[in-house]
């Protein structure tokens, strides 16, 4: 591996650990954002009829907001190509399921949150001055769409594929690593654990305080996972090198 590809990988893991502890800041603080004005996450399990008159209430700006965070888990890519360019040499297939489980991730999150200002916003602005027969139909169309796209599609495997993508990271991290990073892979496999547990939330009522849990150790998870990318460092044969390695003899 030559000097200008040793420092395009190098940089990629920078970009790919920033990506993701951006992430995590700005799906906070959108959260926070719409926990406030839009009473979320509890407000997903009320009916059409309160929910899409106080969507609409949100105005243009609410919206904004709910396209920026539909938008976020596009941060998982340039992640994504971090954890590979740490591990493609040392652990290939693994470094390249995490590329696919990324992107699976990503696009299965996006159109979860995203029917929030598309067709949900649709769906309120029909149900504004619809009649009562009219705004029955338009509750089927928002159960449906929130069971489809919110619960099985955007919760489900959206975070099916989210918390593969952490175990591959992890085990990629780890194995292209110096010694002292093996706790690495004990934290990557104990929070994809709880995070698989807690994606069953919507059907296993037990599961409960594990996702309580999960809420709050995923965001850390995240941001240790993103500085432990940052901070990795590649050999030219693909295995991370001890920092004391990368300083320049006198």
């Amino acid at each position: 591996m030559n000097r200008d590809s040793d420092d395009f990988l190098r940089s990629a893991t920078v970009v790919g650990g920033g990506s993701l502890i951006a992430a995590t800041l700005l799906f906070s603080a959108v959260f926070m954002v719409l926990a406030r004005t839009f009473g979320y996450p509890d407000v997903l399990d009320l009916p059409a009829a309160h929910v899409l008159p106080q969507l609409l209430a949100l105005g243009s700006g609410g919206r904004a907001v709910w396209v920026l965070y539909g938008l976020i888990p596009l941060l998982l890519l340039p992640t994504a190509m971090g954890v590979y360019a740490a591990g493609r040499h040392a652990v290939p297939l693994t470094a390249r399921a995490a590329l696919i489980l990324a992107l699976l991730s990503a696009v299965a999150m996006m159109a979860g949150l995203l029917r929030w200002p598309s067709l949900h916003w649709e769906l309120a602005l029909a149900y504004a001055d619809a009649s009562p027969a009219a705004r029955e139909s338009i509750a089927a169309v928002f159960a449906a769409s929130n069971s489809y796209l919110g619960n099985f599609v955007g919760e489900f495997l959206g975070e099916l594929f989210l918390n593969s993508f952490f175990l591959c990271a992890a085990i990629v991290l780890t194995r292209a690593a110096a010694p002292g990073r093996r706790w690495l892979m004990v934290a990557g496999a104990s929070a994809s654990l709880l995070g698989g547990l807690a994606m069953l939330r919507n059907v296993i009522a037990w599961v409960e305080p594990i996702a309580a849990l999960n809420n709050v150790v995923l965001p850390i998870w995240m941001l240790v996972l993103g500085v432990a990318l940052v901070r990795h460092r590649t050999s030219p044969d693909g295995l991370a090198l001890p920092p004391q390695t990368l300083e320049p003899r006198p």
